[in-house]
């Protein structure tokens, strides 16, 4: 009886950018996590786009689904992205269009407003859930106690 073992392929930093010298294993190291952004990024759009949102639009939907039934107004939106540089406005705008979020009046201060997720927002996370963790786990080509010390390093890298 013939086995088939998997054979785990991947490309090195520098095979990918097709450098070879770095000043320190620091900018090394920075290049890879930036490189690698990019491509995680590239990976949701594609994953998203036949759900017709963005990486970005997800993003809010998760947030806004983590307040449900609550609301919350756009600035705490803008505070709890993971794209601090996003225009939450204009995707607040495009998320209203969809019917996947909902926008009334603040009744404290006539000049903001509070949204929340719709039930139509809430079908589409739904839908979403299982083909997240599917295209989370295929994206990461690391066992769970990997994930966990990477990310982990990740935040002390920021501390």
């Amino acid at each position: 009886m013939q086995r088939h073992v998997a054979i785990a392929f991947f490309m090195s930093i520098e095979e990918e950018i097709k450098q070879t010298n770095f000043r320190n294993v620091q900018q090394k190291t920075i290049l890879n996590i930036l490189f690698t952004s990019n491509w995680i990024q590239n990976k949701q759009k594609e994953f998203f786009e036949p759900f017709g949102i963005t990486g970005q639009q997800y993003n809010i939907l998760r947030i806004l689904r983590g307040q449900y039934p609550n609301q919350i107004s756009g600035a705490e939106i803008k505070n709890r992205m993971l794209d601090k540089n996003s225009d939450v406005s204009r995707l607040l705008d495009r998320l209203i269009g969809k019917k996947l979020v909902v926008k009334s009046q603040c009744p404290k201060d006539k000049r903001a407003s509070d949204i929340s997720i719709s039930e139509t927002g809430l079908e589409l996370l739904q839908k979403l859930d299982g083909a997240i963790d599917l295209q989370e786990s295929q994206l990461m080509a690391l066992s769970p106690e990997e994930a966990s010390a990477l990310s982990s390093l990740l935040d002390k890298s920021r501390g």
